[in-house]
């Protein structure tokens, strides 16, 4: 395994696959936290393996799995879907086998680690996505007393928020923020002459696209919405609703992103006396031009959100950020200095109308030192050099909690 004379560790990321590991997505959360923190380790000089499907794109070594991601999150409820994950698992778990990783790094299927079928013989390092209640933890204690997992992930929260959901589930690692390439954000220092709010996210009511419109109204700022509609029926509902409230619809996605995108693209829009305006769901490189020509960006949640990309993506290109005070927002948010944490819809409006006080060089700086792709990388890395040098045990820690409560 690791040698003695080095601290370059051989990583094998199991990559999720509903989507493909690319720097070119639309919605995949997931998918852009294991295409950072690859490129974050091989810059560290490790040897960074992404299990995933053939098209992915990623910085360090593509090991293929199965020939095509899933494409959309809900497939994965199907039989096929299960099917494709099995062979994927299968494909991870035979390149796990040849001798050469010190750490797995993975981001679901905690449940396949517990049954024992996948058991690779190597420290597994699990980061958590999803808020505790929703994690399936409890029900597996439930369904299975006083069974023990056969095997021990060592899980990361993604923020202390996170962190404290599982303090009763599984026992917490480490906590290792998620980060951006800071390197990859253009920044501007002042909003653009035609100023507009920015909400970007899955269209959902707990998303709170609703409040934003409301806050726009009630602000008389013109208003960007952007995001995707899952096949979900109540994100179904909730965007029928939402709708109604457009004052102007346009497909933006169907435009090459260049120099000019501004002009060619945001200008005529931004140019227009609508103010309610829904473009469709932006990929990376377009979302990184609204982000930062935004006067602000509106984060008004009504769930515990276990961290939150948009905060970090929007501050890091200058814009700072305006939100409802649930989950891990006040971890990642300065209040007073990178933007506004506020209670209320009232308290929202009125940090709009003095969103100027907020310097955008701030906005930019609190990333670069605090969510940056390096130091998550670096955190991580911390993590797997701890256990690569531990000696497999038999009964695990988790397993404990997960039996007895």
């Amino acid at each position: 395994m690791i040698c003695a004379k080095s601290n370059r560790l051989n990583i094998l990321h199991v990559a999720t696959i509903n989507k493909p590991i690319t720097s070119k997505l639309g919605y995949g959360p997931i998918e852009t936290v294991i295409y950072n923190l690859d490129k974050g380790l091989h810059a560290r000089g490790h040897r960074s393996i992404v299990a995933c499907s053939s098209d992915s794109a990623v910085v360090g070594e593509r090991y293929s799995t199965v020939s095509q991601s899933l494409g959309d999150y809900m497939r994965g409820c199907s039989p096929e879907a299960h099917a494709h994950v099995d062979l994927h698992l299968a494909g991870a778990l035979e390149r796990a086998q040849k001798g050469d990783i010190d750490i797995i790094h993975m981001h679901e299927w905690s449940e396949r680690v517990f049954s024992g079928s996948f058991n690779p013989r190597v420290p597994i390092v699990m980061t958590l996505h999803v808020p505790g209640p929703n994690s399936g933890f409890t029900e597996l204690r439930e369904m299975r007393p006083g069974v023990v997992p056969y095997r021990k992930p060592h899980f990361v929260a993604i923020s202390d928020y996170q962190r404290r959901q599982y303090a009763d589930l599984v026992p917490i690692a480490e906590t290792v923020p998620h980060g951006v390439d800071v390197d990859e954000y253009a920044f501007r220092g002042e909003p653009n002459a035609g100023k507009y709010l920015f909400s970007i996210g899955r269209m959902a009511r707990v998303k709170g696209q609703d409040v934003a419109v409301e806050v726009a109204k009630r602000s008389g700022a013109k208003l960007i919405l952007a995001g995707c509609i899952q096949d979900k029926r109540d994100d179904r509902a909730f965007f029928s609703r939402l709708k109604n409230s457009f004052d102007l619809v346009v497909d933006v996605g169907r435009h090459p992103v260049g120099e000019d995108y501004f002009d060619r693209v945001m200008k005529p829009i931004l140019s227009s006396e609508k103010q309610i305006i829904y473009i469709g769901e932006l990929d990376t490189a377009a979302k990184k031009h609204w982000f930062r020509h935004a006067q602000a960006t509106l984060f008004p949640i009504r769930w515990g959100e276990p961290f939150g990309m948009v905060l970090i993506e929007s501050m890091v290109s200058g814009t700072p950020i305006v939100a409802f005070g649930r989950g891990a927002v006040p971890e990642i948010v300065r209040d007073g200095k990178t933007g506004f944490v506020v209670d209320s819809v009232e308290s929202m409006v009125k940090a709009v109308e003095c969103i100027e006080r907020i310097d955008r060089r701030d906005c930019r700086r609190h990333v670069a030192e605090r969510f940056s792709i390096q130091r998550m990388a670096r955190g991580y890395e911390a993590l797997y050099q701890r256990l690569a040098r531990v000696p497999a045990f038999t009964r695990s820690v988790v397993g404990e909690r997960l039996a007895h409560g």
